[in-house]
């Protein structure tokens, strides 16, 4: 059966895989682009053009064997995988990226993903206008990424930019949390939920076996 699983998991990705990668997708044309800019900027965001989110996300594993160090994030604490993932305003994956070592910084994960050119490439439109992602403090100001303000010091209008930027971000945790949701086995915690009652159930059937064994003597 697990090879039969596997089988299919591993055409569905070779057919499809470049729906997780490739920005060059009829449903993100720069007529829906700009109708995504303007579903967020209807929720009272100050940027006018920017299109979708993006963020990385921490998946935690169990401590390995071997790497231990490489796979250490010292932020969360665990043993874990990165991902980093563009989600527009409509709850869809427009690029995702990953996995990569646990240890690994978010503006690390976005100069090895390659993105910065596949949003130069595409979300410019023949007359000049660009269309932006917004990120996290973590991720470099470019072009066609913009993030909060920072400094010890920021004007009164930058932080009500950053409060309703942050408002309307949360739509890529939602999704990040909508799969987890979808997929509870990816959770460390679901997974120890699984084997400890795997392991109930194991430990069961042995002393059962025993018991039986032991009344047929």
């Amino acid at each position: 059966m697990s090879i039969i699983i596997n089988t299919v998991l591993n055409f569905v990705y070779d057919a499809h895989n470049h729906l997780l990668y490739d920005l060059n997708s009829n449903w993100l044309s720069h007529r829906h682009l700009q109708e995504y800019a303007d579903a967020i900027a209807a929720r009272d965001a100050p940027l006018l053009n920017c299109w979708g989110f993006t963020d990385g996300t921490v998946r935690p594993l169990c401590r390995p064997t071997t790497n231990q160090r490489i796979l250490f994030n010292g932020h969360k604490r665990v043993h874990a995988i990165k991902f980093q993932s563009i989600v527009s305003p409509n709850g869809l994956v427009a690029n995702m990226y990953g996995p990569i070592e646990g240890r690994r910084h978010d503006a690390g994960l976005l100069r090895e993903s390659g993105i910065c050119g596949e949003l130069q490439t595409h979300m410019t439109t023949p007359t000049g206008d660009i269309y932006v992602i917004y990120g996290d403090p973590a991720y470099p100001m470019t072009t066609h990424i913009i993030k909060p303000f920072r400094g010890g010091v920021i004007s009164a209008a930058q932080a009500r930019f950053n409060k309703k930027m942050s408002g309307v971000r949360t739509c890529v945790e939602w999704t990040f949390g909508k799969i987890l949701t979808l997929f509870a086995l990816l959770t460390i915690r679901k997974l120890e939920v699984v084997f400890a009652t795997c392991r109930e159930i194991l430990l069961g059937w042995h002393y059962s076996c025993k018991l039986s064994y032991l009344s047929i003597r």
